[in-house]
């Protein structure tokens, strides 16, 4: 069985949102390892929303972007995508595929069926699947930012605190820390 693994772009604030953080060579290809690392990434519906309006284009070679965000592109063109949603059906994006009906069962099975583990990216889906219990680590790239809004990670907050043993804490030359964390076993 798989692992989940929650990953995301946060500032000192607690703030997600993607345009919040620093964008560089580096920390593209801090993602596009952490990518290379897992069996498939798994959206919900916004996010996958977000990320079909433009890395298709970049991975086409339509739009004009620096070697590591192309990198990033084609292999997120090849990578199992799996998208929650409970309002759209088609997905059409190369390799794109819809988890329906039950949130536990869909991502416990997809969980299940991918050994190398599965990738989490979108905050929303990520306080869901916490709540179910069915996150196993995090990896967030902490930036050296005060953003002073929102959207902020767990906004609606959580039924109890997640004790977390640390793995790593990597400085990147940006400033920003890659801190990777997994659920404690007791």
């Amino acid at each position: 069985m798989g692992i989940l693994t929650f990953s995301l772009n946060l500032t000192l604030d607690g703030c997600v949102d993607h345009e919040a953080g620093i964008a560089d060579d580096e920390t593209h290809a801090f993602f596009t390892r952490l990518m290379d690392e897992h069996g498939a990434m798994l959206w919900g519906r916004v996010t996958y929303e977000m990320m079909e309006s433009y890395w298709p284009a970049v991975a086409r070679g339509e739009v004009d972007a620096p070697p590591a965000l192309r990198e990033w592109a084609d292999k997120l063109q090849d990578k199992p995508k799996y998208v929650v949603s409970s309002t759209r059906a088609d997905f059409p994006w190369s390799n794109s595929h819809r988890i329906a009906g039950d949130l536990r069962s869909g991502v416990q099975a997809l969980k299940d069926a991918t050994p190398d583990g599965v990738l989490l990216g979108s905050g929303l889906l990520a306080n869901a699947l916490d709540r179910l219990d069915l996150i196993d680590e995090y990896r967030f790239l902490v930036h050296p930012r005060i953003a002073g809004h929102g959207p902020t990670l767990y906004p609606e907050g959580l039924p109890g605190a997640r004790r977390l043993e640390r793995v790593s804490a990597t400085p990147l030359h940006c400033g920003a820390v890659a801190m990777h964390y997994r659920r404690a076993l007791t």
